[in-house]
């Protein structure tokens, strides 16, 4: 039963993910489908303008010139389409097509990176980027309330299951998003001492009451209303975290924010297999 509400969790979690994404894969998808219709109205004004020019050239090409009626259609042709506008704007809009595309496939590339489907197993991995893959898939759940400011060091590569570990800092910074009522900070860290890595992830937000902190990682514990959730995000990114043979920590302040450290062995063997497998 323990391990099925974990599961439940992590699919609820996921799902949550899932809203924000596809959120942020609307907006680039929608300007993008707004481009393609001007390139075709474009291409369609310079298809006519173009047929002009050809009907004109094959009937002028044993007279050796336009006249000044043809002339003048073609100056005014050139003038109704508005062709030099057509030219200089279909520039910035396939520009701006391929920032939208490019937009997408990061998106995209992230959510692979930070779900590493179909692995369940540990390897060597760059924490880094998995937390840059989890900080931009995140990005719906925090823009609105913070901004998220990355400190990452140079790191070894560490052995895990990056697509676990994932889960931890998506369930820390979603948490500190969620303690920020108005704007505020969330902060990530990362550097390497002594064959160990240190991800310190902090925010400016309401903070937890000291009489909570030795709770937060025990299972159903949520200060969360009803119906937000069983209480199991910290206990399952704990049971992450010491399955890495690694340590999590929290600090905290009410009304300043709350600072978690995570600590990771790099060449680490698991002890057990997580709750989820």
């Amino acid at each position: 039963a323990h391990a099925q509400l974990l599961q439940s969790e992590k699919m609820a979690a996921i799902g949550q993910l899932a809203a924000g994404v596809a959120h942020e894969i609307n907006n680039p998808v929608g300007f993008l489908l707004s481009n393609l219709g001007s390139i075709e109205s474009y291409m369609s004004d310079l298809r006519a303008h173009i047929k002009k020019y050809d009907n004109l050239f094959d009937s002028t090409a044993s007279r050796g010139g336009l006249t000044d009626i043809e002339t003048k259609e073609i100056t005014e042709s050139k003038k109704n389409l508005d062709i030099d506008f057509i030219l200089e704007d279909s520039v910035e809009v396939i520009r701006e097509s391929v920032e939208g595309a490019e937009r997408v496939r990061k998106i995209v590339a992230d959510l692979r990176d930070f779900s590493h489907e179909g692995s369940s197993e540990f390897t060597w991995a760059d924490i880094n980027r998995g937390i840059e893959s989890t900080v931009n898939i995140a990005a719906n759940e925090t823009k609105y309330k913070a901004a998220v400011i990355t400190e990452l060091g140079k790191l070894p590569s560490v052995r895990c299951n990056p697509g676990e570990l994932n889960q931890v800092f998506l369930n820390l910074i979603v948490n500190a998003s969620h303690s920020i009522e108005k704007k505020g900070e969330i902060r990530i860290k990362t550097y390497c001492k002594n064959d160990t890595i240190f991800i310190i992830i902090s925010d400016t937000g309401s903070g937890i009451p000291q009489g909570n902190l030795s709770k937060i990682f025990d299972p159903f514990f949520t200060t969360k209303p009803v119906g937000k959730g069983p209480g199991l995000g910290l206990s399952l990114s704990y049971n992450i975290i010491k399955d890495h043979n690694g340590k999590i920590e929290v600090k905290s302040s009410i009304n300043e924010g709350t600072t978690f450290t995570i600590t990771l062995p790099v060449g680490t063997e698991p002890e057990k297999k997580s709750a989820l497998k």
